[in-house]
């Protein structure tokens, strides 16, 4: 029986080591098993270099057909799980076909490398990048290892950036404007307003203001959007009087945000809502939603 047992392990193991990882900056990522992991940080345009080796087990022999690895960059969505649409793939054929009986180490480079999407982990659908290394054999059946990373990319701030005013009312019994500092907020920006009341005829009970993200996956009919509360801050408490003007202070550094993304690939788009949410004596609810864009500063990179 344990002959049977050693007869299926992998006849080698495999590591995959960056060149820089003991500097690199590492940022924690969630696995499909729930664990968080940290992994390298990486921009698009940067090289991607370092080790493979593969390392038999004793007594073993790796009989193949050639060795590589793959830089990839993948979409893969959550209704067809498994399937991965590559938008990136680049190779490096490290070994020919032959046997390996010992330790072997195969240096590998992919120079300023194009990653023009951020890593991205949503309800529907994530996009990844990872190294992936084959062992090829014919019979016995390819070796497979893997190593994910993170790509986050910086924008410099927008050159117009136009405030957000818009009204919103109940016909003779509510009329409110209220007004954000600007449209478009970097993901450790704090969001200035005031919310005017210019007609109060209704009993509030309170008002909220809310972060909403929503994904949408798929095109046409096929389409499937999700929405997320991600914050909710409170305004106010009570009814307010005539004439009364309430300050917006909301930070968004303690959120879970990444930028905006607008149909990555054809594949999917992330958007960013602010929502007002008013609520009466009677708990009937009045809001307006607003979209705003969220960008990664470049003096962002420490998150």
């Amino acid at each position: 029986m344990n002959y049977l047992l050693g007869a299926f392990k992998p006849a080698c193991n495999i590591s995959i080591t960056f060149s820089d990882g003991k500097n690199r900056k590492q940022v924690p990522m969630k696995k499909e098993n729930g664990q968080t992991a940290l992994v390298p940080l990486f921009q698009s345009q940067e090289t991607i270099s370092g080790k493979v080796c593969i390392d038999p087990y004793q007594g073993k022999k790796v009989e193949h057909n050639g060795v590589k690895v793959e830089l990839l960059g993948q979409i893969e969505m959550y209704f067809d799980r498994g399937n991965f649409y590559d938008f990136t793939s680049l190779v490096r054929e490290l070994d020919v076909p032959g046997d390996i009986y010992e330790r072997k180490t195969y240096p590998f480079e992919f120079s300023t490398v194009e990653m023009p999407y951020e890593t991205y982990n949503g309800v529907n659908v994530r996009l990844r990048y990872v190294l992936k290394v084959t062992v090829t054999r014919g019979y016995a059946g390819s070796i497979l290892e893997y190593q994910e990373f993170v790509v986050r990319n910086f924008a410099p701030p927008p050159a117009i950036n136009n405030s957000i005013k818009m009204e919103v009312g109940i016909e003779d019994c509510l009329h409110i404007e209220f007004e954000y500092n600007k449209s478009k907020y970097h993901l450790k920006d704090v969001i200035l307003g005031k919310i005017y009341f210019l007609l109060v005829r209704i009993k509030m009970k309170n008002m909220d203001l809310e972060i909403r993200r929503r994904e949408s996956t798929g095109a046409g009919a096929n389409t499937h959007v999700e929405t997320e509360t991600l914050a909710k801050f409170e305004l106010m408490d009570g009814t307010p009087v005539r004439g009364e003007s309430i300050p917006v202070r909301l930070f968004l550094a303690p959120y879970d945000l990444t930028p905006t993304h607008r149909n990555i690939n054809n594949k999917f788009s992330v958007k960013y809502y602010l929502n007002l949410v008013l609520v009466d004596e009677e708990d009937r609810r009045y809001f307006k939603q607003q979209e705003i864009t969220l960008y990664r500063l470049k003096e962002d990179a420490s998150s």
